[in-house]
C-alpha cells in the first residue's frame, strides 16, 4: 500500500449496517461492514473500526480524506466525531450543502437520502447517459438519472429483509427464513411458501418497474447494488451491471468535487 498517496476512507450509514471503504488513489483496497446499533456511541463504532482496519494492516495515520454518507440522524454526529477521533480529520458530509459541487442534478435536496445520491453519481460516472439504480438495502429503492444528469424521481418500496421479517415479528407461527429462491412458486412448506412470496414476487416487483421506468425515460443503463442484490440479480436479466459496492464508489468519486 502506498503511504505516500492520499488515502480515503467513506462511510455509508444506514438503518441496518454501517459500510465502510478505503480507497488507495482511487482504488477500493478494503471493506467494512457493521451492524447498526440504536444508541451506540462514536467511541463504540470508533473501536470496532478501529480493530478492523488494523486487523486488515491499514495504517489510520495514512488516512487523510474522510467521506460520510448517513441516512440515520443519531449516526450523523457519531460518524462524523468518529472520523475525526480515529483519522484526525474533518470529515466531508453528504448533504444538502454540497450537493450543488457534485456531477449529478439533485432535486428535492431535503428529501433524498445521501446514499442514493451517491448512487447516481457512480451511476452516472459509469455510464454517462440515462440510467438507474436499483439499491437492495434497508429499502428497496429505483433512483432515475435522466440523459441530461438529473436525478428525476425515485421509487421506494419495502427491502427484502424488511418484508421477510416484518412476516416474522407480526405473526406469531411465520418464522426468519433464508433469502433465497425456491425450486418453485408454490411452496410445499413454511420456509419456501415465504420464500416463494418474497424472493419471486420481489422479482416481478423489481422487473416491472425497471421495465416502467425505463419506458418513462425512454431507456436507460439499469445497475443493481445493496447487500441484497444479488438474491433478485440472479433470477432476471433486466440489469446491465451488479455492484456490490456502487454506493461506496459513488462516494468515493465524489472526492473529485468535494476536494
Amino acid at each position: 500500500m502506498n503511504d505516500s498517496a492520499i488515502m480515503l476512507f467513506v462511510i455509508d450509514a444506514g438503518n441496518t449496517n454501517i459500510v465502510g471503504g478505503v480507497y488507495d488513489a482511487g482504488r477500493l483496497v478494503d471493506t467494512l461492514r457493521i451492524r447498526t446499533v440504536q444508541g451506540k456511541t462514536e467511541d463504540e463504532y470508533g473501536v470496532v473500526v478501529r480493530s478492523i482496519l488494523q486487523d486488515r494492516g491499514i495504517d489510520l495515520s495514512a488516512i487523510t480524506r474522510v467521506i460520510v454518507s448517513s441516512v440515520v440522524p443519531q449516526l450523523t454526529a457519531a460518524m462524523t466525531k468518529m472520523s475525526r477521533h480515529l483519522f484526525g480529520v474533518e470529515p466531508v458530509l453528504v448533504g444538502p450543502a454540497v450537493y450543488d459541487r457534485l456531477p449529478v442534478n439533485v432535486v428535492a435536496a431535503n428529501e433524498i437520502g445521501s446514499d442514493l445520491v451517491a448512487d447516481a453519481v457512480a451511476a452516472w460516472s459509469r455510464f454517462g447517459g440515462a440510467c438507474l439504480v436499483v439499491d437492495f438495502g434497508t429499502a428497496l429503492t429505483f433512483t432515475a438519472i435522466d440523459s441530461s444528469g438529473s436525478i428525476i424521481g425515485v421509487s421506494i418500496a419495502p427491502g427484502l429483509g424488511t418484508a421477510a421479517g416484518s412476516l416474522s415479528s407480526a405473526t406469531a407461527r411465520l418464522p426468519v427464513v433464508p433469502l433465497e429462491a425456491p425450486a418453485s412458486a408454490m411452496g410445499r412448506n413454511t420456509v419456501e411458501a415465504i420464500q416463494a412470496g418474497v424472493v419471486l414476487g420481489y422479482t416481478g416487483l423489481v422487473e416491472y418497474l425497471v421495465g416502467r421506468i425505463r419506458g418513462e425515460l425512454g431507456g436507460a443503463k439499469v445497475v443493481a447494488t445493496g447487500g441484497l442484490c444479488r438474491v433478485v440479480s440472479e433470477l432476471t436479466d433486466v440489469f446491465d451491471a451488479i455492484d456490490p459496492d456502487l454506493t461506496l464508489d459513488g462516494l468515493a468519486e465524489m472526492e473529485r468535487y468535494l476536494f
